[in-house]
């Protein structure tokens, strides 16, 4: 099936690239702030290149300000932040899904905003679906669009998509909504290529970009047409950064008000300043180890990898605890299985069946297995008699935070205290994405890799790390009994029956080990205190819609 749910590292892929011009802090937009603007100005790690949703996956930020999902993830997790939509249900036949679409709400040039709008961004991509400039290149995608039967604005307020089989898809799909009245004339390539969209946008968000400057910055001015209101701030200046440390600079100054993608040592030193406030927000990345699991073209130095025996003896032989304490400052949840903490509705801790950290169990359970140290070495043989020496590759992708190196120190040093000694080698993202690619596509030929994944929390997209099918199953992992469970997952709308599935799968691929899941990391972020309030408290900022800026208020 085509993957067509939300992909964080998609959507923040080239964002937390950076250019590679350093900041200057003398930008014309990026200036000391005396809070009687009421402008808030923000920073952050972000690199986007266009204003095209359809034709770039770099510009989530500022994008997500100005136009809505029609649901999407905050919708679903909080009663105040809906999108597009006002509200949804889904027949009993489990196909045919019924959005009410706000009533009078208004385009920020102050034309009408409705269904039909609603109805003709996806039909805009179904239509070009199998077509030379299909729109499959940007954030607004076709992705997932080969589900859908049909997709009909009945009346102004009601919006309304039939799939092909039963799916969550139409509230976890994630295309902008865009106003039909700007976008019915340009054409497919146009949309996938030359298209602008220059500002001034028209959206329905609370702040409209009005300016871009690409490496800089985007301005954006709060909507008179906004569903709610007016937002109560002058507007907007979101900075682009490709390090942390101007951020940390500019809230010290006062010339940003907002932060996040800070390190843990700008995090401390923030936190004791009394004009800061710091916050943590939980998301959905997982960092992990994998173990490269498959067999003929690429396959690892040892069949060992290929051993679920194997796997499980080193998953005791790794304090997850430990990796949090000492290689992220405490600034991450330990890991566990493969739904993070963030994705309460299918989490689970696995308590019953959870290993714990004991290497002398480790080196049992090798024993156990038959990968014994029989010559008195220090260094256990495979069952073919070989010495073992594994190479573990890490770095960080982009599109995800940073992991630390000392957590891959520590599992190397684990390793070699159980007689597995580990060559470790540090990649940068390019060559790493290669590296781990499916043998099909030129990857392959490593032991061991530690790096991380950040997708949305929707119950496949929770899985796609153990589909044979999928290219994030960076272990090159088949389980018959996995993949069943994904495609029953697949065709799933009732979500207490998802959870069930979801935890059967989840409980089989922890038992088969792999992948040891180190920790889900927390985005550390921070905010002054003097000019504005309303912001979240363990979310000051999301990272899946444009909350808070549609309430904030000058202090």
């Amino acid at each position: 099936m085509k993957e067509w749910l939300f992909s964080r590292r998609a959507v923040m892929k080239a964002m937390l690239i950076g250019t590679a011009v350093p900041w200057v802090l003398t930008s014309r937009a990026f200036g000391a702030s005396s809070c009687s603007d009421h402008i808030v100005r923000v920073g952050a790690i972000a690199a986007p290149d266009s204003l095209n949703p359809f034709a770039s996956w770099s510009n989530w930020w500022p994008l997500i300000f100005t136009y809505d999902y029609l649901v999407g993830v905050e919708a679903q997790r909080h009663d105040d932040r809906k999108g597009f939509a006002k509200s949804w249900s889904v027949a009993d036949d489990e196909i045919t899904w019924t959005f009410k679409i706000w009533p009078g709400m208004m385009w920020s040039d102050g034309k009408p905003a409705t269904a039909r709008d609603a109805a003709f961004t996806y039909n805009y991509l179904l239509g070009s679906m199998g077509k030379s400039d299909e729109l499959n290149s940007g954030f607004s995608s076709t992705a997932g669009f080969d589900q859908v039967q049909s997709i009909t604005a009945l009346d102004d307020e009601t919006f309304q998509i039939v799939t092909k089989i039963p799916t969550r898809w139409p509230i976890d799909s994630g295309p902008f909504i865009v106003p039909e009245h700007i976008w019915k004339d340009v054409s497919y390539a146009d949309a996938r290529g030359t298209f602008r969209n220059d500002p001034p946008l028209v959206g329905t968000g609370p702040m409209i970009v009005s300016e871009f400057q690409q490496g800089q910055f985007a301005r954006l001015s709060p909507n008179p047409y906004f569903r709610t209101g007016q937002p109560a701030t002058a507007g907007m200046v979101f900075h682009f950064f490709n390090v942390a440390d101007p951020i940390a600079q500019g809230l010290k100054s006062g010339s940003l008000d907002y932060g996040v993608s800070l390190t843990p040592a700008q995090w401390a030193d923030l936190s004791k300043d009394s004009a800061m406030e710091v916050g943590q927000s939980r998301i959905e990345q997982r960092d992990y180890l994998a173990f490269n699991t498959g067999s003929g073209d690429g396959a690892g130095s040892t069949k060992a990898l290929q051993d679920a025996a194997f796997r499980d003896a080193i998953g005791y032989a790794i304090d997850q605890k430990v990796i949090v304490e000492r290689a992220y400052r405490g600034h991450a949840d330990p890991g566990v299985g493969l739904v993070m903490p963030v994705a309460t509705d299918y989490y689970s801790d696995l308590s019953d069946i959870r290993r714990h950290f004991d290497l002398a169990e480790a080196a049992r359970r090798l024993d156990a297995a038959g990968y014994r140290d029989t010559n008195g070495d220090g260094i256990r043989e495979d069952k073919e008699g070989n010495s073992f020496q594994l190479e573990l590759i890490t770095g960080t992708l982009s599109g995800t935070l940073e992991i630390p190196i000392a957590a891959v120190q520590l599992i190397a040093g684990w390793l070699g205290q159980i007689g597995i000694p580990v060559s470790v080698t540090q990649l940068e993202s390019g060559a790493l994405d290669a590296r781990t690619a499916a043998p099909t596509k030129g990857g392959g030929g490593w032991d061991l890799v530690v790096k991380a994944g950040w997708r949305d929390p929707s119950a496949r997209s929770l899985l796609s790390l153990g589909s044979s099918k999928d290219t994030y199953n960076t272990s090159n992992w088949t389980n018959e009994k996995f993949d069943q469970l994904l495609s029953q997952v697949e065709v799933t709308v009732d979500r207490k029956k998802s959870r069930e599935l979801v935890d059967q799968a989840a409980r089989l691929i922890y038992a088969e080990a792999p992948y040891i899941i180190l920790s889900y990391p927390l985005v550390l972020e921070a905010r002054r205190k003097d000019c504005f309030e309303g912001w979240g408290n363990e979310d000051m900022m999301s990272m899946w819609s444009y909350f808070p800026f549609d309430r904030l208020k000058p202090a």
